[in-house]
């Protein structure tokens, strides 16, 4: 039976590699349409949990993985040997920066060296990682035709490849993976056809574009559209702040314009795996056409900011006091990168935490959902979230609101803290105003 069958007929194996925010719900996505998946990852945790009926990530049940488990349609393995079981390769592991801001497309390079190990005939590869245009056809097809030794692959004959972005946005309460539309780049017209044919089982909706590259492409300007428009919020809010006038009363008011306008929200500064990376891969494969991509550096530089304007604002509140920061005892609320998750990646909370630490402050953190803040790319801090209580509370010069969670309790914060620095407006749209509340 051909794999085009396989798909049809949902009798694939479908192997994904990466089993983090990305892969696992992707994998449950499968699982739920009675199709087989056998996950890869290298952490020996994330493996055994999932094999155990067990989650790891907050947004995600136990229940739904175990019942996957139960069902037989969803293991997980270290042994990458077993990539020659599966019908289809999802690969789905991180794309980070540099510390010089270009791509670190190491976890790409070694798992596609990795199944070039392994591939074999009617099998169908597909890179989900965010990545430059240009990345499929570049760098995993040569590899991947190369595996069959002197009789080399033939794309859209031996093998398939394509490309198609995740859009994953974890917690979403409007849209899970499945109910996302999916786009899709083909090398060939055959690969194109498998790939969609794969994503047709789970997904609402599939989109097939021309190109592999094409479809690189499309993820860019989806996240680069996002960074560019909050970098313009952000700039206007330092800019209305001199004026007296409040951004959030601004945005509320144009947002009544019922065509033409699209709302886009200030914070501390950016955080997730996509904003605060992904234009920079466009950036770099840019100066291969010596195209220098200055709205997305402008963007870069305005929203990397941020955090020193959240410390600035915290300041000039201080001093309102004739505090200082250095010395002063600060609590940070909210570690995750945006509310109601658990994820870490880039959040600005991180750098929050240094600048005030710079500055000779004493720092703390609360978060339910982030009891222990994990070891990142950038930092290694030892720290663990604190109970909040009144006298906790009492005892802080400041409190930041970086994270504006649901689960805070923002009547009782407000209530016993002696001032606060409010980077989310959070406190104003639950009608809770002070004038020891300042917006940053």
């Amino acid at each position: 039976m051909n794999l085009l069958k396989k798909i049809q007929n949902k009798s694939a194996l479908v192997g994904i590699i990466g089993l983090g925010y990305v892969g696992l719900p992707l994998g449950l996505s499968f699982t739920a349409k009675k199709m087989s998946v056998l996950g890869f990852d290298l952490d020996q945790k994330k493996i055994s949990s999932i094999n155990s009926g067990k989650g790891y990530l907050k947004h995600i049940s136990d229940k739904k993985i175990n019942d996957a488990v139960n069902s037989g349609h969803l293991k997980a393995t270290s042994d990458f040997s077993r990539l020659k079981e599966v019908d289809a390769i999802i690969i789905c592991v991180p794309t980070p920066l540099t510390e010089h801001r270009e791509p670190d497309m190491s976890y790409v390079e070694n798992t596609a060296k990795t199944i070039a190990k392994y591939l074999r005939k009617d099998q169908l590869v597909v890179l989900e990682s965010t990545t430059y245009p240009g990345t499929t056809e570049e760098l995993l097809l040569p590899l991947f035709e190369n595996a069959g030794g002197k009789n080399k692959f033939k794309a859209g004959q031996d093998f398939f490849l394509a490309f198609s972005p995740e859009r994953e946005d974890p917690n979403n309460p409007d849209f899970t993976t499945s109910q996302i539309p999916k786009v899709i780049g083909g090398v060939t017209s055959q690969c194109l056809k498998t790939a969609k044919a794969l994503y047709d089982q789970v997904i609402i909706k599939t989109v097939p574009v021309s190109s592999p590259g094409a479809a690189e492409a499309t993820k860019l300007l989806e996240n680069i559209f996002r960074s560019i428009n909050i970098a313009l919020v952000n700039e206007l809010k330092m800019v209305f702040d001199k004026m007296g006038i409040d951004i959030w009363e601004v945005i509320a008011a144009a947002s009544t314009k019922p065509f033409g306008f699209k709302p886009f929200y200030p914070g501390p500064g950016l955080g997730g795996h996509c904003i605060p990376i992904d234009p920079f891969y466009l950036t770099w494969k840019a100066r291969e056409f010596e195209i220098n991509t200055k709205f997305i550096e402008l963007a870069g530089e305005i929203n990397t900011y941020q955090p020193y304007y959240v410390v600035e604002k915290s300041a000039e509140a201080l001093n309102k006091f004739k505090k200082a920061l250095n010395g002063c005892k600060v609590l940070i609320l909210g570690a995750a990168y945006k509310k109601d998750i658990d994820d870490m990646r880039e959040s600005p909370s991180l750098k929050l935490i240094e600048i005030y630490r710079e500055k000779g402050a004493v720092v703390e953190y609360y978060d339910p959902l982030v009891p222990i803040l994990p070891k990142t790319r950038k930092y290694k801090y030892d720290m663990k979230s604190i109970s909040l209580t009144k006298e906790k509370i009492k005892s802080y010069d400041l409190i930041v609101l970086s994270t504006d969670h649901t689960a805070f309790d923002y009547k009782f914060i407000s209530a016993n803290a002696k001032l606060i620095v409010d980077s989310r407006n959070a406190f104003e749209q639950r009608g809770i105003k002070s004038k020891n509340i300042y917006k940053a």
